[in-house]
């Protein structure tokens, strides 16, 4: 029997029929997990966007469904299925491809995993607004105010970039792209959609 958490989610871990590479993880509502025994595709459920996704419908990167297999527990799924190209929105053919330090334990968070949890923060400042949050009062202040930073840190990171103050771009990226998330964040626009359309470009 399937259990469903109390969000009504199920973790689903994909894995390569023919290879067996572990693919990637994600998680199905009920009606993903229907439409994904239907077939011909895996369909997953999207917890930032709150919607049904199925892999591939923008990226052509499909899924096709070989079978399905449930844990001893009941609350995680293993997807075998036959990938139409990359699994991964970075291009590669499996979302585990990063090695991790095990002599340091925060090297995770070094590297572009650090905006999946910043993406995370800035969603949970967004659903909570707590009082003295800087995010929040940005979020508070609408679109058009987080827009305007947005233009501001694009302007002195490409103006530190131009006059070769190359000690100051790391830090004028990092504030830009802390403005375009939470502008995202602010208009409901899911970071997925990012990752969706780079995936497509192929650049």
């Amino acid at each position: 029997m399937i259990t469903f958490d109390d969000r009504g989610l199920l973790t689903a871990v994909v894995q390569d029929v023919h290879t067996r590479e572990v693919l990637m993880v994600a998680h199905m509502n009920r009606e993903a997990l229907k439409r994904t025994i239907a077939g011909p595709h895996v369909w997953f459920y999207s917890r930032s966007r709150k919607s049904l996704w199925e892999k591939g419908s923008t990226s052509g990167d499909y899924l096709n469904v070989v079978d399905l297999k449930s844990d001893c527990d009941g609350d995680a799924l293993l997807v075998m299925a036959e990938p139409v190209g990359a699994a991964c929105h970075t291009g590669k053919i499996s979302c585990f491809h990063k090695a991790v330090d095990a002599h340091d334990e925060t090297s995770y968070r070094v590297g572009p995993g650090i905006l999946f949890e910043l993406v995370d923060i800035i969603h949970q400042r967004a659903v909570e607004m707590p009082e003295g949050s800087y995010t929040a009062k940005q979020l508070a202040a609408g679109p058009s105010r987080i827009a305007q930073k947005v233009i501001e840190e694009a302007g002195e990171t490409g103006l530190a970039a131009a006059t070769g103050a190359t000690d100051e771009v790391a830090s004028e990226m990092a504030d830009l792209i802390y403005n375009c998330v939470t502008l995202l964040e602010s208009i409901g626009v899911p970071i997925e959609d990012v990752w969706e359309e780079l995936a497509r470009r192929r650049l």
